[in-house]
């Protein structure tokens, strides 16, 4: 059981909050319509903002968590029937970030317009997807809107917490890593030179390894500016190298073939495709369009070009299973061998869903293992830095002792 703080319409339409447990949402919003209250939003009471969800707010733009919960009480509210301007309308006054409420309002001024809410979400396409637009227009022809948004919902929650997993389990050794070099420079700025002073006035032949210590500790030293501008030039150099289509290109190839590291983007890719795939399908999108869509929210390059592959053979009749057991190298075999049973069973769309699932669960295990690793590997690191500059200093103080012996 979990504690969510809530806010409902009661009978006689008043709007009121409250706390209660439930064992999820669904079941608060059935709890809720038993005692004849319309559920209106849900979150977890001793919910917290996501750090790159905050960063995310104050950069101007609008955290994907806000727009999973937006997503989902949009549908809970029409499945509840609540027309499509109301429950915007409702919703608006709950919205915290500046920048998403006054995109709702305008949304909710085109749907009193006339305009459908897929194409109103089409006008914003940096806070709704077209993967969103989509689904929700198929929704719409369908007749069954609140079916779709919370598909959307948990497709959009589901890639959410995929790519939180990932980037949490690379921030501790990124923290580490960046100390340990910012910490080194120091050392090389401020403490090597006063060391080097005082190995300069025993007139020593210093070992390799200090004196390359302190030519490296002379240069920074002396070129500061040299070396902080030759840095900044090298990040950018890199930077829009990998925003070049080439380097793109090079990286999504490097990222495949990393030990470790490959496995972990074939499998996140992997999920996506499923979820996402599976998700159209389910919300009634065509099986073409579907495909294209699905490339638009795939990080990877080569995933890509495997997915425009299937486009283009299934419109000749060819079947999307047979497109990723071909590129096997690419993809795991997995993906092809569950989409061939479901499309012999009918069942595309869940089996997809399975998939989506399984390798999730395996990134998410992966994660956690990675996390576990990186400790003592970063622990030889740091040992390895300390005795290099341990080495350095001391080996030059035993020359000293043994000449005076």
């Amino acid at each position: 059981m979990e504690k969510f703080k809530f806010k409902a319409i009661g009978k006689n339409s008043e709007v009121y909050e409250g706390i209660r447990e439930s064992k999820d949402k669904f079941s608060l919003y059935n709890e809720l319509k038993s005692e004849g209250s319309t559920l209106v939003t849900a979150s977890l009471a001793d919910h917290k903002e996501h750090w790159f969800d905050s960063m995310t707010s104050f950069l101007g733009g609008v955290p994907e968590q806000q727009k999973i919960i937006f997503t989902k009480n949009l549908g809970y509210m029409i499945d509840a029937g609540l027309p499509v301007a109301k429950s915007l309308s409702v919703l608006e006054r709950q919205i915290k970030n500046k920048r998403f409420k006054s995109i709702i309002v305008s949304i909710e001024a085109e749907i009193r317009k006339g305009q459908t809410l897929s194409d109103a979400a089409a006008m914003f396409p940096s806070v709704f997807t077209n993967l969103f637009v989509s689904m929700v227009k198929a929704g719409e022809e369908s007749g069954k809107l609140s079916e779709s948004l919370a598909i959307i919902g948990e497709q959009m929650e589901g890639v959410y917490k995929l790519k939180k997993k990932i980037i949490g389990a690379m921030i501790y050794p990124a923290i580490i890593i960046s100390l340990m070099v910012l910490i080194g420079v120091l050392m090389l700025i401020y403490v090597v030179p006063t060391i080097t002073a005082t190995f300069q006035s025993l007139n020593v032949q210093l070992p390799l390894v200090t004196q390359i210590l302190i030519s490296t500790s002379d240069f920074l030293k002396n070129h500061i500016l040299l070396s902080l501008s030759s840095f900044i030039a090298i990040v950018l150099i890199f930077y829009f190298a990998s925003i070049s289509k080439k380097g793109k290109r090079l990286i999504d190839l490097l990222s495949l073939k990393l030990p470790v590291i490959g496995d972990l983007v074939k499998e996140t890719n992997s999920a996506r495709i499923a979820r996402t795939l599976s998700s159209l399908l389910s919300s009634g999108v065509a099986f073409d369009k579907a495909i294209l869509i699905t490339s638009d929210v795939v990080g990877n390059s080569f995933f890509r070009d495997i997915l425009h592959d299937a486009s283009v053979k299934v419109e000749k009749g060819e079947t999307i299973s047979s497109v990723f057991l071909a590129n096997g190298r690419v993809c795991p075999d997995f993906v092809g061998e569950m989409m061939s049973v479901g499309e012999e069973t009918g069942r595309l769309p869940a089996m997809l869903m399975e998939v989506a699932t399984y390798y999730e669960n395996s990134v998410d295990q992966k994660t956690k293992d990675m996390s576990t690793i990186i400790e003592p590997v970063l622990m030889i690191v740091i040992g390895v830095a300390v005795g290099f500059f341990a080495f350095a200093i001391i080996k030059p103080i035993y020359s000293v002792m043994d000449t005076i012996n």
